[in-house]
């Protein structure tokens, strides 16, 4: 059975740190690229990073640049978004997805969807 499983989610103050964790399982993650995105209510879901398969090269929206990291760990099919310098605006429920490839830009992401989409993780960040 494939799944993606987020964790790491939760509450956090303004300026603070959280990191998402997401668990693939059922597939072998190597072979896709991977992403983080994110909808906050009323609001659209919104890229917000990629990683390519091939050389793990990674793209952010201008909204994290600098603030967010994303990484993958292949030997253990996992990948993980580093959050700092949270702001209220970041809240959202956060999902990963892997796409069937080598590189994915979170910029144009909806002309090329997801094969596999996580649950989501609620991310709250208090002013």
């Amino acid at each position: 059975q494939v799944q993606l499983v987020e964790s790491g989610g939760g509450l956090v103050q303004s300026g603070g740190s959280l990191r998402l964790s997401c668990a693939a399982s059922g597939f072998t993650l190597e072979h896709f690229a991977v992403g983080w995105f994110r909808q906050a209510p009323g609001k659209e879901r919104e890229g917000v990073s990629c990683i390519s398969s091939g050389d793990g090269s990674t793209n952010y929206a201008d909204s994290v640049k600098g603030r967010f990291t994303a990484s993958r760990d292949n030997a253990k099919n996992m990948m993980y978004l580093q959050m700092n310098s949270l702001k209220p605006e970041d809240t959202a429920v956060y999902y990963c997805a892997a796409r069937w490839g080598t590189s994915w830009n979170v910029e144009d992401w909806r002309l090329q969807p997801p094969d596999y989409w996580g649950q989501g993780t609620q991310v709250t960040v208090s002013s």
